[in-house]
């Protein structure tokens, strides 16, 4: 069809040009044999035009994105050429339709190399360049990782594909209905269409960011289109502003709405309910500090994965032969397998009945072992091996329809426990608010007696209606709050539950992850200020702030606007606080300042989460975009933008009067590191820090008050298990252990030697004499490199690094396997008489290197083309042809390899090094110092390498090719499966899974917290810690733990203190000042360094003078001129001789 639209498109353009000059030219009186050349010329030209324009036509002509099960409407010639993005906007109002195309430049070649991938010269039997990827990797082209790599992290390809080929309707534009669209279009649904018959009021500024002042009366749906489709130009974005009917529901997977009565919702619910295939129906309402949701994805909806975990796996050491059989794993880690769960077993040996692929229970799930709900009895005995994994099963959920889940509506999600009663009270109090809206045609006015006590009566009405299920206490306390702020669309609450029903959205259109079943109710009434304002402090003021004074009051507004905020970071995290704290006016008034800070720049893949960036501001700073976005949400936000990374290296700039003078410091940070040095700082300081995170579908909340909570570091998660190195190096028995190793090689490879080769011949003389100096294994592995590429292993064509390539297979993949099982035979013992290769290490085999095989010519091509890289060696063109490549490779002469009796390798787990210091190692440096110095002579002048920074997220530059390819050949070696090269692009790259409806949710739940910590006043048991994983979905919240508190005499103190002490003490001053406390210090301390010790008679000569200059003159404490104050930590012991551990002591002596 494609072919004949440009087909007709040409010719008849074509037409409208040639015909009027032809037509010319026959009845001009002169028609000699000029005019019949002219004719033919332009008919030359006519069907050059042609060519031309039909082949724009290729490009300018929309197509489908290719999504499961879809055929893709594209007549190209295979060439490997993606079609153009399609950009469309339409919006029917009125019946009427407006289509708009956005053209794109930036067509993709569809090649990970970033090269032309087209046959070169035509004809047939012309060579197609390599594709470079994992083993088996298929990567489909309507997924582009560069982009959605932290989002695939999580979901995996097929729920992508899925949510690419979903339509999804988003009905009520304020601020929740604006939440879930951008959660939506940044996941990369197909398709939103936008519903609202409303015009965007003063009102709305407070919840919605899409919306400025400037687009106040015009309909929400259609101020909204243009900003969101800045988000993600891949999703088609339209929109509805008439009446909706059920006949519209049928285009869509999944319907959401959040501003609709009940009346209605149950009429479009019993059409989806009833709909094949059903429709995922959500309704969701954000009401002040209140908020639900109600989801019905029909009656049989399928969850293919209930909590998006990896399948657990265990080692197996034992089974026994007996009914039910015991199965022993090895303890190398715990099993997470639990009772009742599904599981196969594979590389058995001896009982290798288990092996036939059928899922088993199990029961009795214990840290490594577990009972087989199986008669072993006859089976074969067990010998050696196995693997057993966790089967995950689909599972069906039978959904009720609105109209009755209403009366009957089960089970609850709890999200605190401490309000286990609230829920049942919600579902009514939403109800009454229905029916008041319904009866008034208006919601209840904020701070107005008369219409909370008419909700509070529509309640108690519903509930004596209820028979059996009518509440003892309707909570009148509760209702009124309820009503006072029901007409408000907050952004915190609009923020988390964006979160949570976009993810719904995600759910219902792939499967993945758990639904929420089906009722979901939250309160913030904490939030709350401590002290109630009057019925006068909610009226408005003709201000963007309107909505949340009704729920909060003008004099906590106030606050917000005055407030002086620290944020670090401007990543996920920290674009949504801006957005959330831009539209709540935080350090928007005249006293009111937000700094943030953030050292990184934008790349590709932050921009499927974080929303404030766009694909022009790759390679600008983090934080000046971020806080120019902020602005353009606010103006009256006032920011600076700092890209100052938080440390002891920038107390300069982050200096005492900046920390003395913050409200609160909000953190948005991604490593555990820089989290501990800011809580320092607010331990220090005395500020409320707000900390939060994300990991795929799961986030944390952590409150941290002065003197009322514990701080960040008080408690840590236990380190990582790093596997031994012997066991990377050696014995892996699993893919991360070989991606682990892979990374190594490649930085030792790529990275490490050439820098130090550099480092030789930057400076000769002064690098060997470091080395002579270190005079270790280390040193001496240092040396042998450098040699190595300065001499037997340098390259000067590109044909010299295939070979080296072809090389390095063969030392990797074959001789050290050949040593390996050499050393240890595969019937080798340990020194206890234990066979050696026994779980969970794996007996390997070494490779034989062919050409045929794809794995092994990708591998020496990534490893070819990167050597030649550090070489500054130029790649041909023919590098990427297979035949050309493996004609190359053919050339190589592989030398035979063997064995040899005296090789070490290490097997101690605890070995920190697999390099073994030698009495000769001094002789061997200086011998290979002089090779070193004598290849030097051979280079030409100026000869520099260029090392390689392993970068993950650049799919053009083959270091995840080459990293693929090392783990995976090293996988085949041991047996192990192979993974793809997305999927080691996560091990390898250490990616952090991520994605925005968990990043949206817990910056609104911090929100909710930032109100209480500006109102002041609040107790602890006002404040929440929360922990959620939207995959189950899980709520947890809960109060923060305070601070351990120390007693002494009448003196109580906790880690939030600081003893202070000014006029600059003498050290005797400083012992006497504490002993009038009861407290005898022994032990004086400044940095690593001793001030005074009372076991040290020499210190006694210290006492008259001033602490800080003991401290300039014993510590070298350098002072520069922004510090006011000098911090000791001082030792002490009461009268008794028992330790008391005191706060930290700060002497001022400015």
């Amino acid at each position: 069809m494609t072919v004949l639209i440009r087909l007709g498109l040409g010719l008849g353009l074509g037409f409208v040009v040639l015909a009027p000059i032809v037509v010319g030219f026959v009845y001009e009186k002169s028609f000699d044999l000029n005019t019949l050349l002219n004719v033919f010329v332009l008919s030359m030209i006519w069907m050059g035009f042609f060519g031309v324009f039909s082949s724009l036509l290729n490009y300018m002509l929309p197509r489908k994105r290719a999504v499961a099960g879809e055929v893709v409407d594209d007549d190209s010639d295979n060439t490997g050429t993606s079609s153009i993005k399609k950009h469309r906007i339409s919006t029917s109002g009125a019946g009427t339709e407006t289509t708009v195309n956005y053209n794109n430049s930036d067509i993709s070649l569809g090649n990970n190399s970033g090269d032309d991938n087209h046959s070169g010269g035509g004809g047939g039997g012309s060579e197609v360049e390599l594709q470079i990827m994992a083993l088996g990797d298929g990567n489909p082209p309507d997924i582009d990782e560069d982009l959605h790599s932290r989002q695939l992290a999580v979901y995996g390809r097929e729920t992508m594909r899925r949510l690419f080929a979903s339509n999804v309707l988003v009905s009520g534009l304020q601020g929740l209905g604006a939440e879930i669209a951008k959660n939506l279009i940044l996941a990369g649904v197909k398709s939103v269409t936008l519903h609202d018959e409303g015009t965007v009021e003063l009102w709305d500024m407070s919840s919605n960011f899409i919306f400025s002042e400037n687009d106040i009366g015009k309909n929400r749906a259609l101020a909204s289109v243009q900003k969101l489709q800045e988000l993600n130009n891949a999703v088609v974005i339209s929109t509805l502003t008439t009446k909706l009917t059920t006949e519209h529901l049928s285009d869509f997977q999944a319907v959401v709405f959040t501003d609709i009565s009940f009346e209605k919702a149950i009429e479009f619910n019993d059409y989806c309910h009833s709909h094949q295939p059903p429709i995922a129906f959500i309704k969701a309402e954000v009401r002040g500090l209140f908020g639900s949701v109600f989801c019905d994805f029909g009656p049989e909806f399928t969850v293919f994965d209930v909590d998006g975990e990896e399948p657990h796996t265990g080692i197996i050491a034992s089974i026994s032969n007996d009914n039910p059989a015991l199965v022993s794993c090895v303890d190398d880690e715990r099993l997470e397998f639990q009772d009742g769960d599904l599981v196969v077993f594979s590389e058995v040996h001896g009982m290798t009945e288990l092996n036939d692929g059928k899922p088993r229970k199990i029961k009795n799930a214990r840290p490594y072992a577990f009972t087989l709900e199986e008669d072993t009895t006859n089976f074969g005995s067990y010998e050696k091996g196995g693997i057993v994994t966790q089967v995950k099963e689909p599972k069906v959920l039978n959904f009720k329809p609105l109209r009755e889940a209403l009366s009957d509506p089960g089970d609850f999600l709890l999200s605190d426990f401490s309000k286990f009663d609230r829920p049942p009270l919600l579902h009514l109090a939403f109800q009454a608010l229905d029916r008041f809206i319904s009866e008034l045609k208006r919601f209840p006015v904020a701070g107005s007696e008369e219409d909370a006590q008419k909700l509070i009566f529509i309640c108690s009405s519903i509930n004596e209606s209820m028979g059996d299920g009518k509440l003892e206490n309707i909570n009148p306390k509760l209702l009124r709050q309820f009503a006072f702020g029901a007409r408000a669309v907050l952004n915190p609450m609009a923020a988390m539950f964006g979160g949570v029903v976009g993810q719904e959205v995600v759910k219902a259109c792939s499967g993945k992850f758990h639904p929420l079943f089906q009722f979901f109710y939250f309160d913030s009434v904490e939030s709350l200020p401590a002290e109630a304002p009057d019925s006068s402090d909610f009226k408005p003021l003709n201000s963007r702030y309107d909505a949340q004074i009704s729920v909060f009051g003008s004099k906590l507004q106030k606050k917000l606007e005055d407030a002086v905020v620290f944020m670090v970071g401007s990543g996920a995290l920290g674009c949504e606080f801006l957005k959330n704290v831009a539209l709540m006016g935080v350090s928007c008034g005249n006293q009111g300042k937000l700094t943030i800070t953030d050292d990184d720049v934008i790349e590709k893949s932050n921009l499927s989460r974080q929303f404030l960036f766009r694909d022009w501001n790759i390679g600008q700073a983090k934080s000046t975009v971020a806080a120019s976005a902020a602005q353009t949400i606010n103006p009256r936000l006032h920011i600076e933008a700092l890209q100052n990374r938080v440390g002891p290296e920038t107390e300069n700039v982050f200096n005492d009067a900046f920390w003395e003078n913050l409200s609160v410091v909000i953190n948005a940070l991604d490593n555990v590191n820089a989290r501990l040095y800011v809580d320092q700082r607010c331990l220090y300081f005395q500020k409320p820090l707000l900390e939060s995170g994300t990991l795929g579908a799961k986030c944390n909340t952590q409150m941290v008050i002065p003197h009322l909570t514990e701080n960040y570091g008080a408690s840590r998660d236990p380190p990582e298990k790093q596997a031994p190195m012997c066991t990377v190096h050696s014995f892996p028995h699993n893919i991360d252990h070989c991606l682990t190793w892979a990374r190594s090689e490649f930085e030792g490879l790529l990275e490490k030697t050439p820098a130090e080769v550099n480092a030789f011949l930057s400076n000769p003389t002064e690098y060997a004499t470091a080395m002579r100096n270190a005079g270790d294994a280390q040193a001496r592995d240092n040396l042998e490199r450098v040699l190595e590429c300065l001499e037997r292993e340098r390259c000067e064509t590109f044909q010299d690094c295939i070979t080296w390539a072809r090389l390095r297979f063969e030392d990797y993949f074959v001789n050290r396997v050949k040593q390996l099982i050499f050393t240890f035979p595969e019937d080798a013992a340990t020194s206890t008489g234990a066979p050696f290769w026994s779980a969970p290490k794996r007996f390997p085999r070494p490779l034989q290197f062919s050409a045929a095989d794809p794995g092994h010519l990708y591998f020496v091509m990534a490893a070819s083309i990167l050597r030649a890289e550090t070489f500054g060696i130029p790649v041909p063109d023919w590098a990427k042809h297979p035949k050309k490549l493996v004609e190359a490779v053919d050339k190589v002469i592989v030398p035979e390899f063997q064995p040899q009796t005296n090789v070490k390798i290490v097997t101690d787990e605890k070995a920190t090094s697999l390099s073994t210091a030698s009495i000769d190692d001094a002789a061997v440096i200086n011998e290979l110092i002089a090779k070193i110095e004598q290849s030097q002579k051979s280079l030409p002048p100026g000869f520099r390498m260029k090392p390689i920074q392993f970068e993950k997220d650049d799919d053009t530059n083959y270091h995840m090719d080459l990293i693929a390819g090392l783990a995976n050949m090293r996988a085949r070696n041991y047996s192990i499966p192979e993974v793809d090269k997305l999927k080691a692009k996560f091990i390898a790259g250490r990616i952090i899974p991520a994605i925005a409806t968990s990043t949206a949710m817990a910056t609104g739940l911090v929100c909710l917290e930032l109100y209480k910590v500006l109102d002041g006043g609040h107790k602890l048991e006002d404040y929440r810690n929360t922990f959620a994983n939207l995959a189950l979905p899980l709520f947890s919240m809960a109060e923060p733990v305070p601070p351990k508190v120390i007693k002494h005499r009448d003196m109580r103190w906790t880690v939030w203190d600081r003893w202070i002490i000014k006029d600059n003490p003498t050290l005797r001053e400083l012992l006497q000042w504490l002993r009038e406390k009861g407290l005898n210090a022994y032990s004086i301390s400044c940095g690593s360094c001793l001030l005074y010790n009372s076991m040290f008679p020499r210190h006694r000569e210290r006492m008259e003078k001033k602490v800080v200059d003991l401290a300039q003159e014993v510590a070298k404490v350098e002072l520069p001129a922004y510090r006011r104050h000098l911090d000791v930590v001082v030792a002490c012991e009461d009268d008794e001789d028992n330790d008391i551990d005191i706060p930290q002591i700060s002497i001022y002596f400015r």
